[in-house]
């Protein structure tokens, strides 16, 4: 899988590394078919006012949040069926993450890679709109993490 950054500003290479490993393990969690080359992610690295700008524009909602998805394909099977799948565009708030890890009690890099993964769902097609919709992502989110060995 391909991860297209636009912010050099993050230079943690362990960390895209395993937002790398992450989406990768997204895919394959979903069976969704894919090698060094066929999958891409753009991810994009924002300020809070940036982020609460997308969000505004495009979600109607003018509060700053931790991460936005913007998905190419409407469901799994519409992406099962490409050989060269571009998921769509996943912006994180690393001011907002790093506000969120000490809310929460965890690390850094634990938020950031939550947030990397509960985006790769949104892109695969998954919503957490009612009950039974959050405790399916919910659950995915969780099998990966501990998959990575990121638990809580």
């Amino acid at each position: 899988m391909i991860l297209v950054l636009n912010d050099e500003n993050i230079q943690d290479s362990g960390l895209i590394s395993l937002m790398k490993k992450a989406g990768e393990t997204c895919l394959r969690l979903e069976g969704v078919p894919f090698d060094d080359e066929s999958a891409e992610v753009s991810v994009s690295f924002v300020s809070k006012e940036e982020i609460r700008e997308i969000n505004a524009e495009y979600r109607d909602k003018d509060s700053v949040t931790d991460v936005l998805s913007f998905p190419q394909y409407e469901n799994l099977s519409e992406i099962r069926s490409e050989p060269y799948i571009c998921l769509g565009d996943v912006i994180i708030c690393p001011e907002r993450a790093a506000e969120q890890a000490e809310d929460y009690g965890h690390s850094y890099e634990r938020e950031m890679i939550y947030l990397m993964v509960h985006s790769m769902f949104h892109l695969l097609g998954y919503d957490h709109m009612d009950d039974e919709e959050k405790r399916i992502m919910r659950d995915k989110e969780e099998s990966v993490m501990n998959e990575l060995g990121i638990l809580r």
